[in-house]
């Protein structure tokens, strides 16, 4: 993958994104072996700690390869956003700029790499009572309804089909009695314009991509994907965010006799797919101007 990569000023932060699978902690860590630079996490899953193989967080060799920042420092039931994952990240560009290692900024979660580069508005919490409200609401007849509440600037802009993207709008509308539209015009200047960095966008083969998806999850499950799930089945809540980890929930219902392990693993296979096809939509809807990397 480094011959085709484009030249890279020293100086630069380098953002790596890309599709689930597709070699982007790889990258990010030869990047900093040997020129120099400190790995950074932008993947909402491998913050967090109970999942190292199921979310491919690197292995414990490769973070003694090199510094590794914001992986797996988030317990199950502590509160994260790209809000924290902004204020977590900000002291680190800002040790660079005063002479400090470069930032490698990799992952997979598109929210974080628009919200670093275009700004994030400054939304209020939602309180409790609101959140239960809300997902009381979808559970129990969708999201349409809390979609056609929503006021029309915000509708426009919000997908119709991501149901938790409504519901966090309906609840920001909710909370503030403002829409979410009303707040991104609000949005403050960028942590890291694009301008300012080095952004590259992993555009790799699709059958290519869905091959290696397959083959990795086997993998994680040789190398103890199942025994993370056991441990984490007594407090399994499938709406809490660290069980959005792709391939959890297909587990655990192996581990409650639901399906048997082949199930599984074929759903789970399908759920890694299907949530590369999504990231792919976001990387071509919001990263028109990254420095596109095409392989198979």
């Amino acid at each position: 993958m480094r011959p085709i990569l484009p030249e890279i000023p020293p100086h630069l932060p380098v953002l790596i994104a890309g599709p689930t699978a597709s070699g982007k902690s790889a990258l990010a860590l030869e990047l900093a072996e040997h020129d120099g630079g400190v790995v950074v996490n932008a993947d909402a899953l491998q913050v967090w700690s109970c999942w190292r193989v199921l979310s491919a967080r690197p292995s414990a060799e490769d973070e003694a390869r090199a510094r590794h920042r914001l992986y797996g420092h988030k317990h199950p039931g502590e509160p994260y956003s790209v809000g924290h994952w902004l204020r977590e990240i900000a002291p680190l560009l800002e040790a660079h700029r005063a002479g400090g290692p470069r930032p490698i900024i990799v992952g997979g979660t598109g929210l974080y790499f628009t919200a670093l580069t275009e700004g994030l508005a400054e939304i209020p919490e939602t309180p409790p009572p609101i959140r239960d409200e809300a997902n009381a609401r979808r559970l129990a007849e969708g999201h349409e309804g809390m979609l056609a509440e929503l006021d029309p600037a915000t509708r426009a802009q919000i997908d119709p089909l991501n149901p938790m993207r409504v519901q966090r709008a309906w609840e920001v509308m909710r909370a503030t009695g403002e829409g979410l539209a009303a707040w991104q015009d609000r949005t403050p200047p960028p942590l890291l314009p694009l301008a300012e960095c080095m952004p590259l966008l992993l555009t790799p083969d699709r059958d290519w991509l869905a091959e290696r998806i397959d083959r990795r999850f086997d993998l994680m499950l040789e190398e103890g994907a199942l025994e993370e799930a056991r441990v984490i089945e007594p407090i399994w809540d499938p709406e809490a965010l660290w069980a959005r980890a792709i391939g959890a929930p297909e587990l655990i219902a192996y581990l409650r006799g639901e399906l048997d392990l082949e199930a599984a693993r074929i759903a789970a296979q399908a759920a890694s797919r299907q949530y590369a096809k999504r990231q792919r939509t976001w990387f071509r809807s919001r990263m028109k101007d990254w420095h596109k990397i095409a392989y198979a």
